[in-house]
């Protein structure tokens, strides 16, 4: 059985052509839960309306709350009857063969618990962009054959790869991931999931755009949101705690991680050591002395020992800023 977990909320615009996407597909789905996260727009009626003429059951949950979306997604998928579960946002565009692919790739590994794949980018009109998100996120052939080799977790300390809206999992596999975590910082239901599957190399990919990711004009967060660098030239000028303090809570996240995944006793406790190695040095690197000359001892320390490569690939850069800023 195949269900689609859809969270929810304001989604009215852009609702009409995923729900068409989802019912288009080479293999059917069996059902739909949707799960509305306090929408005061159309959704509610967008959904009624398409549920009146599908060919699958549509499940809809109102919140009386806002949940939020790890949560919203948690309830989602704990109503979902399906073996397999399609997780789903509500204002992309799933090609026709999405649900034909992932089904053939779980059928042909029994072991893996959750498949995900690349995405094409598309604008507010629905044109695409001419990038993927693998693209923007440097998942590359190099990356893939870590994944493919054993070593996903690694790639997953150092930045989340896995699109929830990508993602399939098989519905056992949910007894032991939910409840989902909200106390980790950027740690939500897709990158939780992905972690832990990560860590037991139960989560796989396939190399291709199996759906249209949307990326807003106006968007804050994730793919289309714009990063504001630091120009050299301010380096030198700004407030050192402007440096210090994302390095601090870039080790407070980690160490939040750390004890997180200590606790999950089905984790092979060895392939965290790199995860309380990398928390130790961005710790190490929040705490250096005001002094540059008192700094130059324990960075080239961490620089002798292979350190910096987890701030940065160009591990260079960030051992010079550390010595001058």
């Amino acid at each position: 059985m195949i269900s689609v977990a859809m969270c929810t909320y304001n989604g009215a615009k852009y609702l009409p052509e995923q729900l068409k996407s989802i019912a288009n597909q080479i293999i059917p789905v069996d059902e739909l839960v949707v799960c509305d996260d306090g929408s005061n727009d159309d959704t509610i009626e967008v959904l009624k309306t398409f549920s009146e003429n599908s060919s699958f059951p549509i499940f809809i949950h109102k919140n009386e709350s806002n949940l939020g979306s790890t949560k919203n997604f948690e309830k989602c998928l704990s109503l979902c009857r399906g073996d397999i579960i399609f997780l789903s946002d509500q204002d992309d565009a799933w090609r026709a063969d999405k649900v034909e692919k992932q089904i053939a790739y779980f059928n042909d590994h029994p072991q893996t618990d959750a498949i995900f794949s690349d995405a094409m980018m598309m604008d507010d009109d629905s044109k695409p962009t001419g990038r993927t998100i693998w693209e923007e996120i440097e998942f590359n052939d190099e990356a893939q054959a870590k994944w493919a080799s054993g070593e996903a977790h690694e790639i997953l300390f150092k930045g989340f790869v896995v699109t929830g809206a990508t993602l399939a999992i098989r519905k056992k596999a949910l007894e032991r991931l939910m409840p989902f975590p909200t106390h980790v910082p950027d740690l939500i239901h897709d990158a939780y999931i992905a972690m832990v599957l990560g860590l037991e190399e139960k989560i796989a990919f396939i190399n291709d755009t199996l759906i249209s990711y949307r990326i807003h004009a106006s968007q804050q967060v994730g793919f289309g949101s714009k990063v504001e660098y630091v120009r050299f030239k301010d380096r030198f000028s700004r407030d050192r705690n402007e440096k210090l303090i994302p390095l601090k809570e870039k080790a407070d996240k980690l160490y939040k991680l750390y004890l997180l995944l200590m606790e999950i006793p089905f984790i092979p406790k060895e392939k965290l050591r790199s995860l309380r190695m990398s928390q130790k040095h961005f710790y190490k690197r929040s705490t250096l002395p005001d002094n540059r000359f008192l700094r130059l001892a324990p960075v080239v320390t961490d620089v002798v020992q292979g350190k910096y490569v987890f701030s940065s690939k160009d591990w260079w850069l960030p051992a010079f800023g550390d010595i001058f800023e």
